[in-house]
């Protein structure tokens, strides 16, 4: 095609007389030129000749390129070939028939390409900047090979050998192809080979690296399966020797703790009265410090686990206030319990574990404070958003005792609670509270103030020599505040004194319809005596938060409270209800400030029927002025405030009610004397110290006592039928433990009872009785959760740990008795 275009077909070139006309035939093919320059050119029938015929008939038939035979070109008579397409008027499938082919034809496309300038041009193209030279030889005769197309220039570089097939199968021909110019120093080749051995050498190193690193892996890893292993079973033998070695501890404390309470029963003097209660309080102290080491080692493992029961808040306050009664009075500083009214009465949590956080920071601040006072409170956490009677200001004389204290509101400064929307839930059953515990002790340092909740560490090195402890009650306090879902802080100024304050989540007690079991507590301090309701009270106390604290306790008892600040203001407020008063109750700090007043209102309140008038005194010196209390007939009520205390006193003083009511401890032991009078009851020990203790400590609630020594004992014993009410079994005895004896009476109770069921045996040979199953209690010294849940699963129905306690007691054992 360029030869033709440089090249052109001139006019002049062909005289038409000389061309043959086209024959007669069906068709014709005339040839239309595309190129002005060849248009002059006298068409030719390209259906006339029989080669071209057959190749445009071939393209119409087959719908694709037909080319021709070589033939030589006009004008240049260099070979060339002609690729013709046939023309279809419409679009036909690929599976058309001839004659739909022939009646849709409507023309042919061809065009004429010289071979040898295509060829020539492609290798310029592949050829890039340099000339490729082609050879075709004849190589028929090797020796002397004719060439047929190229230059016959020598070569001295690379070249290409290619055979070719002419058709002509005896004769042999070559193509040899080169570059025109010698081929460049391949710099390339070089620079691409050496990349490539890097590579490969980089490659190795970091095949061989990975698979160094990948052994490395695998060895550590095996050597932290290794140590896996050993640290569980150190963590195993751990919990082994904890279990032993309190079990150990605990076993003869059981002993002594139980002779000293069977001691005090008898007729002691009152010094031999003293040697026990030292003896039994420190034996307590010892069982307590063995408690919290446990408590420590069991959150170190995560085994440290809250109970869900029903239980009074206020009785709880209740009873750790006559904790530490005897303390504070020792000392002179003031102790007090404030709960808001918002708060509700029942309360579904972990009653010990609550008790434990209260415990542990009102004995720090007994044992850090001198003067002044120590105030607990209690609120719900939507009062101190809403700064409802919360905020503790800086005045002293919005102190309980008068002494400044640290502000309260820093303690709690950095709380999710109070940042996070959403933390509350008013429309759930959800009861977040918050407790403060304030005190006006010495204070904590600013250096030692980081490390209060780290385990066995000490604000300083003489505190453990002055004030004794173990430095891991905080420890423990923050765990279990964490496990309740609070959090805890606190705020501590030296020589002014610290506040503690911690949040806690629990349930109502009320709104629930879970089904809890049921804490009875010692004292029902929201239980009211009915013999108080309707009375007045008048409260003489000049500080607004004592006098807040006083009127909690009195309403308790269902009296209706009227404050005043001073003797004026009383004879007001008594003149004023026209005798309605029933009782004054007077803070002893305004009884010693003026003696003189105090006298002349005992006498201007003394004609008629006067109300009775009782003394409010923190220490057991009542007065310090020559007037005493006795002298105008007041009753002295000892603080702190607790409803029972108060109540009992209420009753004596003004002759009214149940005098004999029980307090504090009295309750569960008449309770467990109701439970437990008749019944017969089974102890099995292998200790005959604990066998003295435990039958002593039954009989003593009227329960009629056996005891044996042995598992195996007690499976002769048990085995129906039998008269026994209840089984205490110990768990570490000799030949067989407690575990396996109670798994065999359990074998053996549920064999009988299927053969009374099938009719197999008469129920009236097992005392008409068709289900047996007696109450069976592990007695033990081991309190670790391991040892609680193995009780359940050998078929035990409870727990009792060592020594006795009556209220855990009564709590079993009212499981079962009603």
């Amino acid at each position: 095609m360029d030869t033709l275009e440089q090249n052109p077909v001139h006019k002049d070139d062909y005289h038409p007389d000389f061309l043959e006309p086209s024959p007669i035939q069906e068709e014709y093919a005339p040839v239309i030129f595309a190129q002005d320059s060849v248009s002059h050119v006298v068409s030719i029938d390209v259906l006339s000749g029989k080669e071209d015929r057959e190749n445009v008939l071939q393209a119409r038939k087959s719908g694709k390129g037909v080319l021709t035979a070589p033939f030589r070109l006009l004008k240049t008579n260099r070979l060339g070939v002609i690729l013709t397409f046939a023309v279809y008027k419409r679009d036909l499938p690929s599976n058309a028939a001839h004659n739909e082919r022939i009646q849709a034809t409507d023309g042919y496309l061809g065009g004429v390409f010289d071979i040898e300038s295509l060829v020539e041009k492609l290798l310029h193209q592949l050829a890039s900047k340099q000339t490729i030279l082609v050879n075709v030889l004849d190589t028929t005769n090797q020796s002397y090979p004719i060439s047929m197309y190229g230059s016959n220039a020598s070569n001295d570089g690379l070249e290409h050998v290619s055979h070719l097939n002419f058709g002509d199968p005896f004769r042999k021909h070559e193509m040899r192809c080169r570059f025109k110019q010698k081929p460049p120093w391949p710099w390339l080749a070089i620079t691409t080979s050496i990349g490539i051995l890097v590579i490969a050498l980089l490659v190795g190193h970091i095949f061989h690296a990975t698979v160094n690193r990948i052994a490395k892996v695998e060895d550590d890893c095996l050597k932290m399966m290794e140590l896996k292993k050993q640290a569980e079973a150190a963590d195993v033998a751990k919990s082994q020797f904890l279990a032993t070695v309190s079990h150990e501890i605990r076993t003869p404390m059981n002993g002594v703790l139980g002779m000293l309470d069977m001691l005090m029963d008898t007729d002691l003097d009152v010094t031999q009265l003293d040697y026990v209660r030292t003896a039994q309080a420190s034996g307590k102290a010892l069982v307590a410090l063995i408690n919290e080491v446990l408590d420590q080692a069991k959150i170190e493992s995560g085994k440290l686990e809250l109970e869900e029961v029903q239980f009074d808040l206020r009785a709880i306050l209740d009873d750790v206030l006559s904790l530490f009664s005897g303390k504070s009075q020792d000392k002179g500083v003031e102790l007090a319990v404030y709960i808001s009214d918002r708060v509700p009465d029942m309360l579904i949590g972990d009653p010990g574990r609550f008790r434990q956080i209260i415990t542990n920071l009102m004995g720090n601040s007994i044992k850090f404070t001198e003067k002044g006072h120590i105030l607990v409170t209690v609120h719900l956490v939507e009062e101190v958003i809403d700064s409802i009677e919360v905020e503790t200001e800086s005045s002293s004389k919005n102190t309980l005792s008068g002494f400044p204290v640290a502000d309260r509101r820093q303690s709690w400064k950095g709380f999710r609670t109070f940042s996070q929307e959403g933390s509350m839930h008013p429309f759930s059953d959800s009861i977040n509270l918050i407790v403060s515990v304030e005190d006006t002790g010495v204070g904590i340092p600013p250096e030692a103030q980081s490390r209060v909740f780290t385990p066995f560490m000490q604000v300083g090195p003489s505190i453990s020599r002055t004030h004794g402890g173990t430095g891991i009650g905080l420890s423990i306090s923050k765990c279990l505040v964490g496990l309740m879902k609070g959090e805890i802080g606190f705020v501590s100024i030296p020589k002014i004194g610290s506040t503690f304050t911690f949040t806690a989540v629990f349930t109502s007690g009320c709104s629930s319809s879970k089904e809890y079991k049921s804490q009875q507590i010692n004292c029902q301090s929201n239980t009211v005596s009915s013999e108080f309701h309707g009375m007045r009270a008048l409260v003489m106390d000049p500080r607004p938060v004592r006098a807040k604290v006083s009127k909690y306790h009195i309403q308790r008892l269902g009296i209706h409270v009227e404050v005043v600040s001073d003797w004026k203001q009383g004879l007001s407020s008594i003149s004023r209800a026209n005798n309605a008063i029933h009782m004054v109750l007077i803070e002893q700090e305004v009884w010693d400030r003026d003696l003189k007043s105090s006298g002349l209102f005992m006498e201007k309140i003394g004609p008629g029927s006067p109300p009775k008038v009782f003394l409010l005194s923190n220490s057991i010196n009542f007065s310090r002025g020559n007037t005493t209390p006795g002298a105008y007939g007041l009753t002295v009520i000892s603080k702190p405030l607790r409803a029972s205390m108060l109540a009992a006193s209420l009753q004596r003083a003004m002759g009214i009610g149940n005098k004999g009511n029980p307090c504090n401890g009295e309750l569960p032991s008449l309770s467990l004397r109701n439970l437990l009078l008749g019944r017969k009851i089974l102890i099995i020990d292998d200790n005959n110290v604990n066998l003295k203790v435990a039958g002593g400590a039954l009989k003593k609630y009227g329960a009629d006592v056996v005891s044996a020594t042995r598992g195996i004992k007690a499976i002769e014993l048990l085995t129906p039928p039998h008269h026994f009410d209840a089984c205490f079994m110990d768990i570490q005895m000799p030949e067989m433990d407690g575990f396996e004896a109670t798994r065999r009476i359990r074998d053996v109770e549920q064999n009988i009872n299927n053969h009374i069921k099938f009719g197999e045996i008469s129920v009236d040979d097992y005392n008409n009785v068709s289900n047996w199953h007696v109450p069976i209690l592990a007695m033990t010294a081991d309190v670790i959760q391991a040892t609680h849940e193995e009780c359940l699963r050998c078929g035990m129905d409870g727990y009792v740990s060592k020594p006795f306690e009556a209220e855990q007691l009564y709590r079993e054992v009212s499981r079962f008795f009603h």
